[in-house]
């Protein structure tokens, strides 16, 4: 049984995802609130396994509450959800700790397939909100300078340009080079497209398991 939490600011919001979460036997939603903090209580108190969260609880507010969440043993997997949800957006919460991220307006076999995938122990994000996503990232058209590579390793960890001079001991314009150089030689557009393509490469990416809903009693793989 995956016990699951659920934080939203809309209570018919709750009862629709208790509705199809509870719909498969494997799943049982053993808290619903209305606030981070009482989000954390429950994770406390009740340690499920996985905790949904709305992002209109406030995006700052939840990346800050992300990483305070790393501090729990044992710590749940994270779903954020909510009703628009940027590319960048959802980079910035992968990166913070969350293990999952979907759309409040997706379909119903998205938001179970995001459940299953994050149950499963793996990482979720909809195909939809990664920069063209049925584009195949080309092959390096020559190999990446160490330093470039260090750029790139910084990048996927979110950090902006001036952080990443900061780190190197380098000039901000000497970083836009990099980058620019990187760009060229991958074939990717974009430092989200740059970060995205570094996590699917090092398996922390699931792509999604587009998988109809489970039947009551079907076990989840």
């Amino acid at each position: 049984m995956v016990t699951i939490a659920v934080c939203d600011t809309e209570p018919i919001a709750i009862e629709g995802l208790r509705g199809l979460l509870e719909s498969t036997e494997e799943l049982r939603v053993v808290a619903a609130e209305s606030t981070l903090a009482d989000g954390m209580d429950a994770v406390r108190e009740l340690r499920p396994a996985i905790l949904m969260v709305d992002k209109a609880l406030g995006f700052h507010a939840l990346l800050d509450w992300l990483v305070a969440l790393r501090q729990t043993d044992p710590r749940p997997a994270v779903i954020v959800w909510g009703a628009a949800l940027s590319e960048a957006e959802a980079l910035r919460i992968l990166q913070a700790g969350a293990a999952g991220v979907v759309r409040k307006t997706s379909k119903l076999d998205s938001v179970m397939a995001c459940v299953r995938a994050v149950a499963a122990g793996g990482s979720w994000m909809e195909d939809s909100m990664m920069w063209e996503q049925d584009r195949p990232y080309r092959a390096a058209r020559s190999p990446l300078t160490g330093r470039e590579v260090e750029v790139m390793e910084l990048v996927e960890r979110g950090m902006k340009n001036k952080e990443i001079a900061g780190a190197l001991g380098i000039r901000i314009g000497t970083v836009k080079i990099h980058l620019k150089h990187i760009f060229e030689k991958t074939g990717i557009r974009g430092r989200y497209g740059l970060a995205l393509s570094g996590l699917k490469e090092k398996g922390l990416l699931m792509s999604p398991v587009l998988e109809t809903l489970p039947q009551p009693g079907t076990r989840i793989a």
